[in-house]
């Protein structure tokens, strides 16, 4: 059984008081679990939080990334100074990412296997527009962006990236894909994956949803055998609804 994987996305969120409030809230109120769970954040929190986490096995995670150990790229974060840092995760390509800031699929790509060198394991996200959905094209569309991503990443690589499923339409808006919409594209996903590489790397990576899950629907998408977890946004601002999601999974036979 794959081990359901939690992870909050801050997006631009937080100040140091605030993470730290955060972190020392979510310290007190953790249950023990069998889930992974981690947090996130903004750049200027990580510091902190990976020290206030620390050996709590609440997992600790940067926003994005650049794919250049070092240079004159002014304003960007290397691997190497994330994993100094000791953060564990890294999201790439999220679609605010994509859409603001014009990351590429040859940037993802770069990115997937800069972390993999440094030893960060990456949530790559990717997901359709609901334009490219209602014309039909969802599928070929992530279809696109998986092999793109994935491409020259050996097998045990793939397995180790996380994969987040993440329509457009459903990020921030309130909307979210029913349970059977983001199972059918997780169950393609996974499909997608043994193509690829083998039934062994698609029966071991995991594939998260991310589009407005909250404490009230993730026990329906997380009992969808194909949907690993969640990559939550606005939900995983407060810790007792983070908390609620993670306590909605189900138990591992």
């Amino acid at each position: 059984m794959r081990q359901i994987f939690i992870a909050g996305n801050w997006k631009m969120n937080k100040t140091l008081a605030e993470a730290k409030a955060f972190a020392e809230e979510l310290k007190a109120k953790m249950p023990e679990t069998e889930h992974a769970l981690a947090v996130m954040a903004p750049f200027t929190d990580l510091p902190l939080l990976t020290v206030a986490l620390a050996g709590t096995g609440i997992g600790v995670g940067a926003q994005n990334v650049h794919f250049e150990e070092s240079g004159a790229y002014t304003g960007e974060i290397s691997p190497l100074m994330l994993r100094e840092l000791g953060v564990s995760y890294c999201i790439v390509g999220h679609s605010e990412r994509r859409t603001y800031f014009a990351e590429t699929d040859d940037t993802v790509n770069r990115k997937l296997l800069a972390l993999h060198a440094a030893g960060i394991r990456p949530i790559v996200c990717v997901g359709e527009s609901l334009e490219i959905r209602e014309a039909g094209n969802a599928m070929s569309f992530v279809a696109g962006q998986i092999a793109a991503a994935f491409e020259g990443l050996t097998p045990e690589q793939a397995a180790e990236t996380v994969i987040a499923y993440e329509p457009i339409w459903a990020i921030g808006t309130g909307k979210t894909a029913t349970p059977e919409q983001a199972e059918e594209m997780c169950g393609f996903i996974r499909g997608m994956m043994e193509g690829l590489y083998d039934e062994v790397v698609a029966e071991k990576i995991i594939i998260q949803y991310g589009g407005s899950m909250k404490p009230s629907n993730a026990g329906d998408l997380l009992a969808k055998p194909n949907i690993d977890g969640g990559l939550i946004g606005g939900a995983s601002l407060k810790v007792d609804d983070l908390l609620a999601i993670l306590e909605a999974a189900p138990k591992q036979a």
